[in-house]
C-alpha cells in the first residue's frame, strides 16, 4: 500500500532519545545515577521561589525572559542582549539547526558528543557527521580535516558527555582558526561550570560572530525537571534564533525558580566543592580496583572494564545493590559505564559494590 502521508528527509532516521533508568524491578533503596542530576537537588531559594508562583499560575510568562536573561548575564558577566533562554539548552540546539542546515548540508560533532547532536541535524534534513576522537577527548585536527563545503555547523561539548574529557580554549581558538567563517562553531556547556576558571567559551563568543554558547540549568543548579536552558550568541544569531523560538516557552514557575538559582552563588559553589571531593574519591578508589578511568571535568565519571561482557556485569552488580548507572553502548562505548557522582554516601555504596564485584570476577 502506498504511503499518502510521509515525513521529510531525515525525521524516520531518528532513534528516540533514551534517557538514564530511574529504578530497577524489585530493588528498593535505589539511587538514580543514571542522569547527571546534581544529587542535592536545586537551591532551598529555587524552590520557594517555584512554590510562590502557585497564586500566578493563569497568568501567561514573560516572553522575553528579561529578569531570567539579565540575572544570566550579571553573574557570568555576558552582554545581555546576547543571551537567549530556552526550554532546555536542547530546544536552542534544535532552533540553530532548524536555522542554520538543512538538506544537503551537514552537522559536525565527534564521535561520542551528545546525541541530541544527531537528532537535531536530522530533524532539520541536515546530514549527520560523526568526527573520530582522540581516547575519548575531543580531536580539533579531525574536526578541520572533515570540514567540506557542505559544513554548517560543528558541535563541541565541552567538557564533553558522557565522557567527562575537557580541552583547553587554546584549542578551540584553533578550530575557529581552521574553518570558514560560514560555519557555526557551537560550544555546548551543559558542565561548564564544574571547570574553575572556564567561562564556557563566552568571550569566543564576543570575539567571533560564527561562535555560540549553549547552557543549562539542569546540571549544577539541579532544575533537571523545570528544563531551562539559554545560549549566548552575536545580536545576529540571537535575532534569527528568537525568531524560531514560541513567546512563551519557559513557564513562569521556570523562570522564577532560575532567576533565584542562578544568584545563588554560595550554593552553587557548596555544590561544586562536594562534587570535587567525591569525584576524586571515585576515580582513586575505582583505579584501585584495576579499572581505567579518565579525569572528569563534570559531575559523573567514566570508568573502562575489560570488554563489554564485563561492563554489562558490573551493571548488572550496581543495579542489583539498588544503583542505577547509564550504559553508554549508543555512544560507542560498550566497555564503559557513565556514573553520575552522588553524595559521598552514593559514592561509598558504588566503591563497595564494585570491590565486591572484582572480588567475584577473580
Amino acid at each position: 500500500m502506498t504511503k499518502i502521508i510521509t515525513p521529510k528527509p531525515g525525521i524516520m532516521d531518528i532513534e528516540l532519545y533514551v534517557g538514564g533508568k530511574s529504578h530497577a524491578v524489585g530493588i528498593e533503596n535505589t539511587v538514580k545515577l543514571s542522569s547527571n542530576e546534581n544529587p542535592f537537588g536545586p537551591s532551598p531559594k529555587a524552590k520557594d521561589a517555584y512554590r510562590n508562583q502557585t497564586d500566578f499560575l493563569a497568568v501567561y510568562p514573560s516572553s522575553d525572559h528579561n529578569e531570567l536573561r539579565q540575572a544570566i548575564a550579571n553573574i557570568n558577566r555576558l552582554n545581555f542582549e546576547q543571551v537567549i533562554c530556552g526550554n532546555g539548552s536542547d530546544e536552542i540546539i534544535t532552533f540553530l539547526c532548524q536555522a542554520f542546515a538543512g538538506v544537503g548540508d551537514e552537522v559536525l560533532f565527534t564521535e561520542h558528543g551528545f546525541g541530541m547532536y544527531r537528532i537535531c541535524a536530522l530533524g532539520a534534513g541536515a546530514t549527520p557527521v560523526e568526527v573520530p576522537e582522540n581516547s575519548r577527548v575531543t580531536d580539533v585536527d579531525a574536526l578541520i580535516e572533515r570540514c567540506t563545503e557542505n559544513t554548517k555547523l560543528i558541535f563541541i561539548a565541552n567538557p564533553n558527555n558522557p565522557t567527562g574529557t575537557f580541552i583547553p580554549l587554546t584549542e578551540i581558538e584553533r578550530l575557529i582558526d581552521g574553518v570558514p567563517k560560514n560555519i557555526l562553531i557551537i560550544l555546548d556547556g551543559a558542565y561548564a561550570e564544574y571547570v574553575e576558571g572556564y567561562d564556557g567559551g563566552a568571550q569566543l563568543v564576543e570575539m567571533h560572530e560564527n561562535v555560540v554558547m549553549t547552557r543549562t540549568f539542569s546540571k549544577v543548579y539541579g532544575l533537571g525537571g523545570l528544563r531551562i536552558g539559554w545560549g549566548y550568541a552575536s545580536p545576529e544569531v540571537v535575532d534569527i534564533l528568537a525568531r524560531l523560538r514560541g513567546p512563551f516557552n519557559i513557564n513562569r514557575a521556570a523562570l522564577s525558580a532560575a532567576i533565584a538559582a542562578v544568584n545563588d552563588e554560595n550554593y552553587v559553589n557548596e555544590c561544586l566543592i562536594q562534587n570535587n571531593n567525591c569525584g576524586n574519591f571515585l576515580i582513586n578508589e575505582i583505579r584501585n580496583l584495576g579499572f581505567e578511568c579518565d579525569d572528569t571535568y563534570a559531575n559523573f565519571i567514566l570508568p573502562r572494564f575489560i570488554d563489554e561482557n564485563q561492563a554489562d556485569a558490573a551493571n548488572a552488580a550496581l543495579e542489583n545493590a539498588g544503583l542505577i548507572v547509564r550504559q553508554v553502548k549508543g555512544y560507542n562505548l560498550h566497555n564503559c559505564l557513565r556514573i553520575t557522582i552522588g553524595k559521598e554516601v552514593d559514592c561509598y555504596r558504588v566503591i563497595n559494590t564494585l570491590k565486591k564485584f572484582k572480588e567475584n570476577q577473580s
